[in-house]
């Protein structure tokens, strides 16, 4: 098939760490990409080695047609840094300024895409002791209300046929960077522990499912909505530290109180010390198969 005749992608926040895996997966599938960056030559440079022609913007109206799917993961790192009032205003401002102002270009273009992905998190559940799914309300923290804005912003997109996925990802494990990034030199050198109490749940999925999930989505296009981008193992946080050390061969006996995390971090520290426990039930349901369902086949792949 020539390039001419191949689906058109527009990608949003794709040139992090899961963008580092989905990049190469869609130039694979051969779907011709335009990609919002804020800094097209490193960019380019970045991605150098992708066999593709990349077209790289830097604001929506440079979107001259519309394209045949949409990839919205617009967003800094929720953890990156302490939560105070301008930290705030960047999460929201990167993850619903942006939507809206794609929701808006699209809005004003010709037609309608087929396919929406728009990401979201699962802390749209807020902090839970019990099981959720998709069909559980969002919660009242921050980051629960962070999500459900978000999620509300790509619902203004007009449209008859489009369909809508809000995925809403857990913590993303993949080598290098990303969370295990953070984790990997004081584990290794046995200095890594449970946070807290270690009791609190967490959410997870290799970064490889995620962007097959998304594959998924754009290639089957199963029933629309929500759909947890999560694992359908969540494990305890003190099982995630016992099972990273032990994949290691590291010990993980220096647990981390809670009351300096709380101390250093003020209201970040909560999504740390809390939790959800999320299951992918929709996905499940629809036929979606995970290839690292168990944290122990997923750290022992990735760190082989």
């Amino acid at each position: 098939m020539g390039r001419a005749n191949m689906a058109q992608i527009l990608l949003t926040g794709v040139t992090g760490f899961i963008g580092d895996a989905l990049l190469p997966a869609l130039v694979n599938d051969r779907y011709s990409l335009i990609c919002l960056t804020r800094d097209p030559r490193n960019a380019l440079k970045k991605y150098r080695n992708l066999n593709a022609s990349i077209q790289w913007i830097t604001n929506f109206e440079q979107l001259e047609s519309m394209p045949e799917y949409v990839i919205n993961l617009s967003g800094e790192g929720i953890a990156d840094s302490r939560w105070t009032d301008r930290r705030k205003q960047i999460l929201r401002a990167s993850r619903i300024d942006v939507t809206k102002a794609l929701v808006s270009r699209l809005n004003q273009l010709d037609g309608e895409p087929s396919v929406v992905v728009s990401g979201s998190a699962v802390g749209y559940y807020g902090l839970q002791v019990c099981d959720v799914t998709e069909t559980d309300s969002s919660g009242s923290d921050f980051a629960a209300r962070l999500c459900a804005d978000w999620e509300a912003s790509i619902s203004e997109l007009e449209n008859d046929q489009t369909q809508i996925y809000t995925i809403r990802i857990g913590v993303v494990l993949g080598r290098p960077g990303g969370f295990l990034g953070r984790l990997e030199i004081p584990f290794k050198l046995g200095v890594g522990g449970p946070l807290g109490r270690g009791d609190q749940m967490l959410s997870w999925i290799h970064r490889d499912d995620l962007v097959a999930m998304i594959r998924w989505l754009l290639s089957t296009t199963p029933e629309p909505g929500p759909y947890n981008a999560t694992s359908p193992e969540p494990v305890s946080n003190l099982e995630f530290t016992k099972t990273l050390g032990r994949v290691l061969n590291r010990p993980t006996l220096l647990r981390v109180p809670a009351a300096p995390m709380r101390m250093v971090l003020g209201e970040l520290a909560d999504l740390l010390l809390k939790g959800q426990s999320v299951k992918p039930h929709r996905a499940i349901d629809q036929g979606f198969h995970f290839e690292y369902p168990d944290l122990n086949g997923a750290l022992s792949a990735l760190f082989r």
